[in-house]
């Protein structure tokens, strides 16, 4: 087992991994840029390391620097949470040769996976369903032309570097083609220095539903059950609950079953999630696959009692998994707090947080590093909690979040809070009948002080 872990990341997941560590009698080692010098992972881990200022490209995302102070602390394993270098291939081989335990994939699975055309082409051999469309990535606009055509209108262009909705397109006709083509690869060359595209059939009315798998270094594979992520508003989720309100006993079998074997095809090891547009007929199809921790995680922790940190510690150790399979005995909803104002285009509002009063009673779990008096920085994603409840029931675990949200005060800056609020008044999300297009109609309404 391991004797320390550095963290290498920021926030809440830094002080959850923190947390697991802790509990499992694990040193443990923070990194910080000067922006977060005052962060709660800083002050809860056992020791703290500097690793720049406050931007990312010059902290958390300099390899050498977090190498380093893995080597100065005798680090023997670094856990990267998620975003930052949680999927950098490179990052992992790095910690390889440095005799470093990287708590994630490896170099080879981030590779395999991280590339979207060459993981859908994978996918295809590992016999999971996947969106018709192009075999891998377009060569030109003639190609193009030719696999929209016989793909059928309407069709998703994506960047195969994409994330974050960068580098996607929409069409629906065929004179909407070329503008779509170089606008999507000048946004994806810009954000991710790569223009590859590939294209999708457009999924109509889709759900995003994905399946969090666990790998061991056995080769085995199991799935603890599924999230529903469709709530996005410009590719990036809102909120996730579980177990998905379109979900049935059925379909969950069949989406276990797929994704453990596209897991176990490429001998997967550690967490991750096989992500699945589902159409309103309740085909599936594999989108791609995350090889890291979700934002979401904790939704899956409540609802089967099970703590997905300790997992991946544990895998990463050599220890095998169960392999059993799970399926949710109770309902969990999670709204993602930012610090971003919803009345106005949810533009990011860091700053100071003046006065901060968390919700607690049964059934609530707040992650979160933040407190009273804590700056957020402008430099990093403006997340700064996540709000969970569970309960035995979708209306019980609603009814629960408005109250929490009620009880959940933060002053100071402008948050996510009043747009949760409303959400879980929607009549449409109250009967669990929202796909990824809901917040195309969604209004907020101005609230009175």
């Amino acid at each position: 087992m391991f004797k320390k872990i550095l963290i290498a990341n920021r926030g809440e997941i830094a002080l959850r991994v923190i947390r697991t560590c802790k509990e499992m009698g694990i040193k443990t080692v923070a990194v910080y840029s000067t922006a977060d010098a005052e962060s709660l992972h800083v002050k809860f881990a056992d020791e703290a390391v500097c690793i720049g200022p406050p931007p990312s490209s010059e902290s958390y995302l300099k390899i050498s620097n977090i190498i380093a102070a893995a080597e100065i602390t005798n680090a023997d394993g670094i856990h990267p949470g998620y975003g930052f270098l949680s999927e950098n291939a490179k990052f992992s081989k790095i910690c390889e040769e440095h005799g470093i335990k990287f708590i994630g994939a490896s170099e080879e699975m981030i590779s395999k996976m991280g590339d979207k055309a060459t993981a859908k082409a994978t996918m295809k051999a590992a016999g999971v369903p996947c969106v018709p469309g192009s075999d891998g990535i377009i060569a030109d606009f003639d190609e193009c032309k030719k696999v929209a055509k016989s793909t059928g209108y309407p069709v998703m262009l994506k960047a195969t570097a994409g994330g974050g909705g960068k580098g996607m397109r929409a069409v629906w006709k065929p004179e909407d083609l070329k503008e779509a083509w170089d606008s999507a690869r000048q946004e994806s060359k810009a954000a991710f220095g790569n223009d590859d595209m590939y294209m999708e059939k457009l999924i109509e009315e889709p759900r995003h539903i994905e399946i969090q798998i666990v790998g061991d270094s056995r080769g085995k594979a199991c799935h603890l059950s599924e999230r529903d992520c469709s709530v996005q508003r410009r590719h990036q989720k809102l909120t996730e609950e579980v177990p998905s309100p379109f979900m049935t006993d059925k379909l969950r079998t069949k989406m276990g079953k797929a994704a453990v074997k596209a897991a176990e095809y490429i001998k997967y090891e550690g967490a991750g999630t096989v992500e699945f547009l589902v159409d309103k007929h309740r085909n599936f199809y594999f989108m791609e696959m995350n090889t890291r921790i979700q934002v979401e995680h904790p939704i899956t922790e409540q609802v089967i009692d099970f703590d997905l940190i300790r997992e991946q510690i544990l895998v990463a150790a050599g220890v095998p998994i169960s392999g059993k399979n799970y399926t949710p005995n109770l309902h969990s909803i999670e709204c993602r707090i930012n610090a971003e104002d919803p009345f106005n285009d949810f533009r990011p509002s860091p700053g100071k947080i003046t006065t901060l009063h968390a919700p607690g009673g049964h059934g609530v779990r707040l992650d979160t590093h933040v407190y009273a008096g804590y700056s957020i920085p402008p430099n990093y994603d403006s997340m700064i909690a996540k709000l969970i409840t569970t309960a035995q029931t979708r209306e019980e675990a609603i009814n629960k979040m408005k109250r929490a949200l009620d009880e959940f005060v933060i002053e100071g800056i402008k948050t996510t809070i009043p747009f949760h609020r409303q959400l879980m008044e929607h009549p449409d999300y109250l009967a669990g009948n929202y796909t990824t297009k809901f917040m195309e109609d969604f209004k907020i309404k101005e609230e009175s002080e």
